[in-house]
């Protein structure tokens, strides 16, 4: 109703219309009530109501009335206030948490949404129609399956350099299991994210992944030991997986590992915004940050697996973690009882009986820490103070006429002159 005029429903103009019959004889009021669909008494109070009020008679009384609940313009102005302030990175959901876990604003989500909306606050990302896929069930017990991968993203804004995010998700439950940033995806970073895996929870039955070059060989070189074996020697991640006794799975779309791209799709929605509202800048502080959103982001979206008891396998007694979990370098020691991986020399010390190790083939291990370790057989024969991991690259023998050997390529621990992939690459 706006001054004088009013606005009725053609429903209300019906009634209208019935009573003006009734006040001219022409129709009775028991007629009328069943022309409006009401009983008799309601007929004679709608035909009362026009006499004395005319046509405002029809309407409601609660119309031209301020809603008992309706929200106040100081509330909606704070909202928006805060929308495109202090939470302007954070989406519909994510910015409705805020308002109630922070500032004390108790409103509907979709409340919320509204108030945006009539502002004229677009959604901060559009939403693409899906396409029809087959859905995978999830796995039954907590540790069957493991999705690992990595996420290079501006993760701590458009002004600081991009680095990759590193994470594992529980299939089951849908928990993360671990993450770190990493300036890149390479083997450093899954080896750390397995042995964060196998020390926090168990050994997982099997890990799914994608065709990275840190996790699968993808090159066409294959050794005549490799051919006589039928499959290509592992990467180093894939060497500590067989040694773990964990099933590698790999995934030939990404739409094939869908829960771990929807966690990294989420992180980069809600995580960048939280990284924003702390001021974290820095690879550094983000890793500091990261244990405790870990901990609220599972507390909030995990799911109950289906079956209670727990698949992840206890490790093994005798089994060396830090051995099985590090980067190998197979070599031979020199005759002056010398290791040179790269441009590291290691000094072997002499064995039982004062026996050399001049021409022996050796293990050698550099350990997530960076420290190195010598192996003959399983024994461990010298040590080297930790050093930077280098990214390993994988580097066919070299024969002596210069052109490369058949024998099966190696691990070397600083770049070749003719690699044939290495493992920050696709």
């Amino acid at each position: 109703m706006e001054g004088d005029k009013i606005l009725l429903s053609q429903k209300q103009l019906q009634r209208f219309q019935v009573v003006g019959l009734v006040g001219s004889g022409r129709m009775t009021v028991r007629e009328a009530a069943e022309k409006m669909g009401v009983c008799y008494r309601q007929a004679k109070r709608i035909c009362k109501r026009v006499r004395e009020r005319g046509a405002q008679g029809l309407l409601h009384g609660n119309v031209g009335r301020s809603p008992q609940h309706r929200i106040s313009e100081r509330v909606r102005k704070v909202v928006l206030e805060l929308s495109q302030g202090k939470y302007r990175k954070f989406n519909d959901r994510h910015f409705w948490e805020k308002l109630r876990e922070e500032e004390g604003i108790t409103l509907g989500r979709e409340t919320v949404r509204k108030i945006l909306r009539e502002a004229g606050l677009p959604p901060k990302r559009k939403r693409r129609p899906p396409r029809h896929r087959k859905r995978r069930d999830r796995s039954v017990q907590e540790g069957a399956m493991v999705l690992w991968d990595g996420s290079p993203h501006p993760w701590f804004g458009p002004d600081q350099p991009p680095c990759c995010l590193m994470s594992s998700i529980d299939d089951a439950r849908g928990i993360i299991v671990a993450a770190r940033f990493f300036p890149f995806e390479g083997t450093e970073g899954y080896l750390w994210l397995l042995r964060q895996i196998v020390t926090r929870y168990g050994i997982p039955l099997s890990l799914y992944m994608d065709c990275h070059s840190s996790l699968k060989r993808n090159d066409s070189h294959w050794s005549l030991e490799e051919e006589l074996a039928g499959r290509q020697r592992p990467t180093q991640v894939g060497q500590a997986m067989a040694a773990l006794g964990i099933h590698p799975i790999f995934a030939l779309s990404p739409q094939a590992k869908g829960r771990i791209e929807r966690l990294f799709e989420t992180l980069q929605d809600r995580l960048v915004a939280e990284l924003d509202l702390a001021k974290v800048k820095t690879l550094e502080a983000g890793n500091k940050f990261f244990p405790g959103f870990i901990r609220a982001f599972n507390r909030k979206f995990s799911v109950p697996p289906a079956q209670g008891e727990k698949a992840w396998r206890a490790v093994p007694k005798g089994l060396d973690i830090d051995r099985a979990i590090s980067f190998h370098y197979p070599a031979r020691g020199g005759l002056d009882n010398t290791v040179r991986v790269g441009d590291l020399v290691i000094d072997i010390r002499p064995g039982p009986q004062g026996r050399s190790y001049a021409r022996a083939q050796v293990e050698v291990r550099q350990l997530l820490d960076g420290s190195w370790r010598v192996y003959y057989q399983n024994d461990l024969i010298a040590r080297h103070p930790a050093t930077a991991i280098r990214e390993p690259i994988r580097a066919l023998p070299r024969n002596r006429s210069g052109g490369p050997s058949p024998k099966s390529p190696y691990w070397v621990y600083r770049a070749s002159a003719q690699p044939i992939y290495d493992s920050p690459g696709r």
